[in-house]
């Protein structure tokens, strides 16, 4: 199993040069895929249900400071997912489908969607929260009928 970094790595290999909300939501979507489709998480770290949507603590602090971040900066090689083809597979789908959605979009996309919201309840809009969104809430809402994100209806 890969890391996060390597991970995100790897989105930025596909995209470019984006915002770290984006990367962020990218890496949250890619993890949920192949939880939907796999049944395991692309890498062990969590998701916490901060303002924003969700947010991968360890890739936070990897960009803390930075608007945009590119290729290369995170320290981890995009390489890392050469023998994962599963992990390849789920970010190029997710890159596919949402890739041309900016940051501020993915994030209100994820305040749509029930694990952020339910792994808020009861923080007001603008509280802070660590709450963990858990892998049983992402792969039960990612994988029901009430979802409507394009990614998970993508054939």
């Amino acid at each position: 199993m890969a890391d996060v970094l390597t991970v995100a790595e790897y989105i930025l290999s596909k995209t470019g040069y984006v915002s770290t909300m984006k990367l962020q939501k990218l890496a949250f979507y890619s993890n949920a895929l192949s939880l939907v489709e796999y049944g395991t998480p692309l890498f062990p770290e969590r998701f916490q249900a901060w303002v924003n949507g969700p947010v991968c603590r360890e890739l936070f602090q990897a960009h803390r400071g930075k608007f945009i971040i590119g290729p290369g900066e995170l320290g981890a090689s995009p390489g890392g997912l050469a023998r994962d083809a599963r992990a390849r597979a789920c970010v190029d789908k997710t890159v596919d489908v949402l890739g041309d959605y900016e940051g501020n979009d993915l994030s209100s996309l994820t305040h749509a969607e029930d694990p952020w919201r339910d792994a808020r309840r009861g923080c007001g809009e603008r509280d802070r929260c660590d709450a963990v969104i858990s892998d049983e809430d992402i792969r039960a809402f990612y994988s029901s009928p009430k979802c409507t994100n394009p990614l998970f209806l993508a054939a």
